[in-house]
């Protein structure tokens, strides 16, 4: 559906010539949902531009559906772009229209007839979850709401693709939930193939199901969601699965409890796919002659499946917790030693 091949931007300041975006190679499948992290600066906003050609490339290609978009005329590129879908951050309406006139404004330009359009337009409302507030203006509206109004404006084209410029980053937590399961819905009903850029790993373990992490312009690391979220190759990527795999308190309360010289060995245990499900403690203790005391843990769920981090603390002889060690990675389990030999 997607494909970058050896893309650069670079732009030209009084400073210097910088590269947002430095020989990105990448492809993306039809039906996906593929998601781009990075912090501020890391180029991935000016990647998603030039995906419909809002930003020009400097060099290399874009291939959108089987068109080379850089060699498209202005007519070609404006029909071509009725075929890509956008949402924004801070959503990008007309605050002087209604949600229906918002929606309906890309039909508007394309010259659709208006009894079509209105036809369109409910459906899409429908579809986002809207009903009841067609005649409402933005302002009337709380931010999932006016984003559920972008979502909608951006397909009422029947776009093959969704881009999506850190679609959440201006909602609070729980409303950014429901507009993630939103855009899996869309996903499952149309089939739509959505790139999802954000700083939030949170949302891409949600929804995605690959990702690339950018770091000054380059793809350091991509692959499926659950695979990066098990063996994080890069430094930048392995802090941002940290985001979601560990709670916040994680390291802090690790600390003051290694301050207790009676703690044991303290492991952790990463759990992938079906293990997440396996009674892996239970059998531990049944089977060795060792004091499990589980000490802090969380399961999430990705798109490919279940995530699970582990911390517990073993006592017992050392080569009981050996074998107790040997055992695990049998189950297919990751284990890591935090305190002890």
């Amino acid at each position: 559906m997607i494909s970058l091949t050896n893309l650069v931007k670079t732009y030209h300041t009084r400073d210097g010539q910088v590269t947002a975006v430095d020989s990105i190679d990448l492809t993306i499948d039809e039906g996906e949902i593929f998601g781009i992290i990075g912090y501020s600066g890391a180029g991935k906003s000016t990647l998603i531009r030039l995906l419909n050609m809002l930003e020009t490339p400097s060099s290399g290609n874009v291939m959108i559906a089987g068109k080379n978009m850089n060699h498209l005329s202005n007519k070609q590129l404006r029909k071509a772009r009725q075929e890509i879908g956008m949402i924004f951050q801070h959503f990008n309406l007309l605050w002087s229209r209604t949600v229906k006139e918002n929606i309906a404004f890309p039909l508007e330009i394309k010259g659709v007839p208006k009894e079509e359009r209105e036809k369109r337009v409910n459906e899409l409302i429908g579809l986002v979850g809207l009903e009841g507030r067609g005649e409402s203006y933005p302002s009337q509206l709380s931010g999932g709401q006016k984003q559920r109004v972008g979502i909608a404006r951006a397909l009422a084209n029947n776009p093959k693709v969704l881009l999506c410029d850190e679609a959440t980053s201006a909602l609070d937590p729980k409303t950014t939930d429901s507009i993630l399961e939103l855009l899996v819905d869309i996903n499952k009903k149309l089939g739509l193939t959505i790139v999802l850029i954000t700083h939030e790993m949170h949302v891409i373990r949600k929804i995605c199901h690959r990702v690339a992490v950018m770091e000054e312009g380059r793809i350091v690391e991509q692959g499926n969601v659950l695979e990066v979220f098990k063996k994080p190759k890069e430094l930048m990527t392995k802090e941002f699965v940290k985001q979601v795999t560990e709670p916040e308190e994680t390291e802090e309360a690790l600390k003051q409890l290694f301050k207790d010289n009676g703690i044991g060995h303290v492991l952790q245990l990463t759990f992938v796919g079906g293990e997440a499900k396996k009674p892996l403690i239970n059998t531990i203790i049944k089977s060795y002659d060792v004091t499990v005391n589980i000490l802090q843990g969380k399961i999430s769920q990705t798109q490919n499946g279940p995530y699970g981090s582990l911390f517990i603390s073993v006592e017992g002889d050392k080569d009981e917790i050996d074998r107790v060690q040997d055992f695990i990675r049998g189950q297919q389990v990751e284990v890591e030693v935090i305190h002890g030999e």
